[in-house]
């Protein structure tokens, strides 16, 4: 499903950054755009940054379950830095999705903007019908550590001048040694 990203630019609070970028909403079946403004309040100004394509995986139908659950379903955005010589904006918008744990890593890796912008309702219900047909529950697996093989011989394992298997601690001795009384 094409998404529109709304990104809002406001003037920054600090002498260190002019300007404060904010992605802010999202278009479910939006065309295609470049940095259209939208809407300008003063020095603040919205911008239709890009639309960026919406896909939804069966795999990942557990963690869209989670972000329907939340008390505010959202979407996640990424924005990387536009470091093309001569961009017109800093930000270039990379990703969307509608997974909490794709979201979650991009925050881990701390590459570009990651924003949360609430789903529009026709994207919940999307979702929602998309969760119910693919979700299917799978129990939890706990892995466990191969078994060893206890009854078997021995052949060969340490000294071989040891010829008892009872106990392999005891010290080899040499042909004609008796052991100490």
């Amino acid at each position: 499903m094409p998404i529109g990203i709304i990104v809002r630019r406001t003037p920054g609070v600090t002498r260190w950054a002019a300007w404060a970028w904010r992605v802010v909403g999202a278009l479910p079946g939006a065309g295609r755009a470049n940095w259209r403004e939208l809407r300008r309040e003063g020095e603040a100004v919205e911008y239709h940054a890009a639309t960026l394509t919406l896909d939804l995986w069966s795999s990942d139908t557990e963690a869209y379950r989670v972000a329907l659950g939340a008390k505010v379903p959202g979407l996640i955005v990424v924005l990387h830095e536009d470091r093309e010589p001569g961009a017109r904006m800093p930000w270039r918008p990379a990703f969307v999705t509608a997974s909490p744990y794709e979201g979650q890593d991009f925050c881990d890796s701390g590459d570009g903007l990651v924003e949360q912008v609430p789903m529009p309702l026709a994207v919940i219900a999307w979702l929602r019908d998309f969760v119910r047909d693919h979700h299917a529950e799978t129990a939890f697996i706990k892995r466990r550590r191969d078994r060893v093989a206890i009854d078997r011989v021995e052949d060969g394992k340490g000294d071989p001048r040891i010829r008892q298997l009872s106990d392999v601690y005891r010290a080899p001795r040499g042909p004609g040694q008796e052991p100490p009384r």
